[in-house]
């Protein structure tokens, strides 16, 4: 039984380890072949064998059914940016976005307005991502509506590491994002169940806020009691991620599972005070394991019933059961069956990072705990805890390129005790006290900043210290885990005492040795140009030998969202980039220099040039920082053995340029390939330019190799004119832009004359990130979307073609 439950749990994983999807009938006929040879089958080893691949295929099935039903329900691509008119109701509760947006789900009840084109409706997407842009957004939108919308299919930027938002909206069954242009009241109030729940909730969460919106730490305090974070600042996020401790704000196990030991608790005292004759023992741990459950799944739905609560809610339940079994079962059965009952629930959870962590996390509890032979004291198992799961998730989030810092260990080993023992149980009273007495919401909201305020504080002081995250790489991450867990096993002391020593020698001499040593990049052979797909913006990777330069850094929200943090420096510490050479910033827009704080506090950078310095080094104030200086025209230096040539336009009445027009323009030659990076020029400048670049490759010819290009502009119609186009002439040009971006770029216009001349086209918004290589005079281009998951749209690859 347990290896056909977990060949069915690995099944459903091995889904996404594939690169599609296994065809249906394969699956079925597979499954039943294997049933019938099991019940033929004359030998019991052989019976047994046959029964754990079949529940393989039957979890490999399971998920690929749910898969392939949810990608069949994308909107339809002539569906794009037309006018559209839907009815549903609000899904989730509102939250502010960035430039003054509302952004909100939308539950689809029926499509209206559409022509006979869509033959079958209810294929159609059931859940909307939109957002509602101008003076008239509210938060306080209608619960059902008539909304005219324009969507696009679910997309997002593809790199070959950072957050993918179009995995994002594929695990939470966003089939459609767009804006809401119209919205119309819908009068008639009746809806179905589900209608009424996010009725309920959003309404409470309403009632919440304007009940402790006068509190300082009102955002902490919604987070917890009810799972919503709209209200969270990009400061928050930092100190959280900082410190390790996002996980305090998703609702889920910890918080679960204190409300189930808060009400279990309460449950024995009020049993306790019964008269023994009318409840058994058994029916009474019926009632404990009953009341638990029930409150359980009550503070669940009034999370919003997410996925994380989804899989604490499961976990809950089965240690309910393993406490109604009498502890008969061992944890890791109930282990199992918790994993087991998440995936047929939901066979998407292994796209979670989460449903890693979380499971790994309990099953690191289990082998620190489950062969002591004396329990520890609270504060031993406190330790040991954070300990424990300290080193052992410290390789996995090696592995998946996230960094791990030494204080998160401190901040969790004072922060979870106090949520668990003050700051929760305040949060439980003071909120059935509102609901009984608003009126003292004042005296509520001050306690409410007492506890929370001291849990900001610490975490924010260890987020404020100078310290560097954990390195070393998976592979010794993955030894420190395995001796602390052996030293944590080990029954004796001796032994413990002499690995825990071991291993905090060689932790603190691996870190110090690795600390001394000079920074270093990693060496690369042949030239690579990566251009990353950042959106609507610009950022170019040049890279030789040790030497790094990057150009631009791609757009910034005002939210604080960057490309530098989710794509730029993900991709770096991939690519083992730890020091740029060179930071060329074309000029000082925002969808070209964003994130530059950020990035100079991850990572040393030797010399910054712009085109605007005044303007780009007015982005930050920190000090610390390299002088950014002045692009200067015909300034020449190496990047490994790529020659660089800086450009800038000056107008002929002596002004500095500004603007698009100031960016500085850089041009790369290796072997006879060029690479010229135009930035943002209009066509006047691109007639300036072609001048100097004649001039330059007159007196210093190159070998005839390829010509790449990254078009003006993002490919806008004011650039990349005529002449830019026929005197360059191309063999590649790469638009940099975002899919389906209200800017319409790049325009047909420049699409055209660039197929015209020739030139085999590249978008970042179909193709994704875009690695090249030069290799002698040939050139490799490869596409990051070709090369993702099958729930990647990749059917907008098509090399060659700009849109």
């Amino acid at each position: 039984m347990r290896a056909g439950i977990t060949a069915f749990s690995c099944g459903v994983i091995l889904l996404y380890w594939l690169d599609f999807i296994p065809p249906l009938m394969w699956l079925g006929t597979g499954f039943v072949v294997l049933l019938v040879a099991s019940r033929i089958s004359a030998m019991q080893t052989l019976r047994g064998a046959l029964l754990v691949m079949a529940a393989l295929i039957g979890g490999l099935g399971w998920a690929a059914l749910a898969a392939g039903d949810r990608l069949e329900r994308s909107l339809p691509v002539d569906l794009e940016g037309r006018l559209l008119k839907v009815e549903g109701y609000l899904c989730d509760i509102p939250s502010p976005g960035v430039y003054n947006s509302v952004r909100f789900s939308l539950c689809v009840e029926r499509w209206l307005s559409l022509d006979g084109s869509v033959a079958d409706r209810s294929r159609l997407p059931r859940k909307l991502r939109l957002a509602w842009y101008g003076e008239e957004a509210t938060l306080m939108l209608p619960h059902r509506m008539q909304a005219q919308v324009v969507l696009k299919r679910p997309h997002g930027s593809v790199n070959p590491v950072g957050f993918r938002y179009e995995s994002w909206l594929f695990r939470h069954n966003y089939r459609a994002t767009g804006t809401l242009r119209q919205i119309d009241i819908v009068a008639d109030t009746t809806c179905a169940p589900e209608c009424q729940y996010h009725r309920m909730r959003n309404t409470l969460a309403h009632r919440l806020h304007a009940t402790l919106m006068a509190a300082d730490h009102h955002p902490l305090a919604e987070a917890l009691m009810i799972g919503y974070r709209g209200w969270l600042t990009p400061d928050h996020w930092r100190v959280f991620k900082d410190t390790g401790t996002i996980h305090l704000v998703a609702i889920s196990g910890l918080h679960l599972g204190l409300i189930a030991v808060f009400v279990g608790i309460a449950v024995r005292w009020v049993l306790r005070w019964l008269p023994r004759h009318w409840l058994s023992p058994h029916r009474q741990r019926l009632v404990l394991v009953g009341v638990v459950l029930l409150v359980s799944l009550a503070f669940a739905l009034l999370a919003g019933f997410t996925v994380p609560t989804r899989r604490a809610l499961a976990m809950v339940a089965v240690a309910s059961w393993l406490a109604l079994r009498a502890r008969q079962v061992s944890a890791w059965s109930g282990w199992l069956l918790a994993l087991t009952l998440v995936l047929v629930f939901d066979p998407f959870a292994p796209m979670d990072q989460g449903f890693w962590l979380s499971f790994l996390a309990v099953a690191i509890l289990i082998l620190a705990f489950a062969r002591r032979l004396r329990p520890a004291s609270w504060l031993g198992a406190l330790v040991i805890a954070q300990f424990a799961v300290f080193a052992g998730l410290w390789p996995v989030l090696a592995w998946s390129g996230q960094a791990t810092s030494p204080v998160s260990g401190l901040a969790n080993l004072v922060a979870i005790p106090w949520l668990s023992l003050v700051v929760m149980p305040v949060l439980l009273v003071g909120g059935c006290v509102l609901a009984i007495a608003p009126g003292l919401s004042g005296w509520v909201g001050g306690l409410f900043d007492l506890v929370l305020g001291l849990l900001w504080h610490w975490l924010a002081g260890l987020s404020a210290l100078p310290v560097s995250d954990l390195g070393g790489g998976a592979v010794l991450a993955a030894l420190v885990a395995l001796a602390v867990l052996l030293c944590l096993v080990l029954p004796d002391r001796r032994v413990r005492l002499a690995t825990a020593t071991a291993v905090l020698v060689w932790f603190v001499v691996g870190v110090t040795l690795e600390s001394s040593q000079p920074l270093a990049n990693e060496y690369v052979s042949q030239p690579e140009i990566w251009f990353w797909d950042v959106g609507q913006g610009t950022s170019v990777l040049l890279r030789h030998e040790r030497s790094v330069l990057l150009y631009d850094t791609g757009p910034e929200s005002p939210s604080g969202h960057s490309a530098v943090a989710g794509v730029i420096l993900p991709n770096l510490q991939r690519l083992g980039v730890k020091t740029l050479d060179h930071l060329v910033i074309s000029h000082g827009d925002s969808d070209h220099a964003g994130g530059l704080p950020m990035l100079f506090t991850a990572l040393p950078v030797d010399r910054v040039v712009s085109g605007e310095p005044e303007r780009v080094s007015s982005l930050w104030r920190d000090g610390r920082s390299p002088p950014v200086l002045p692009c200067e025209s015909g300034q020449v230096f190496m990047v490994g053995q790529l020659e660089v040539r800086l450009w800038q336009y000056q107008p002929p009445d002596g002004r500095p340029p500004a603007g698009n027009d100031a960016s500085c323009v850089l041009a790369a030659r290796y072997a006879g390939t060029e690479v010229i990076l135009p930035g943002d020029i209009s066509r006047d400048v691109e007639h300036s330019y072609l001048v100097e670049h004649a001039l330059y490759r007159a007196l210093d010819p190159p070998q005839r190799g390829q010509r790449l290009v990254l078009a003006p502009h993002h490919g806008s119609k004011t650039s990349s004119g005529p002449r830019w186009v026929a005197q360059l002439l191309p063999d590649l040009v790469v638009f940099s832009a975002g899919y389906r971006h209200r800017f319409g770029h790049p325009h047909d216009q420049v699409v055209d004359r660039y197929r015209a001349a020739g030139s085999k086209s590249y978008n970042t918004a179909y193709s994704g990130a875009l690695r090249v290589v030069i290799s002698g005079l040939e050139v490799v281009v490869e596409e990051s979307r070709s090369a993702a998951p099958f729930w990647v749209d990749s059917t907008d690859v098509v090399s060659g073609h700009g849109r």
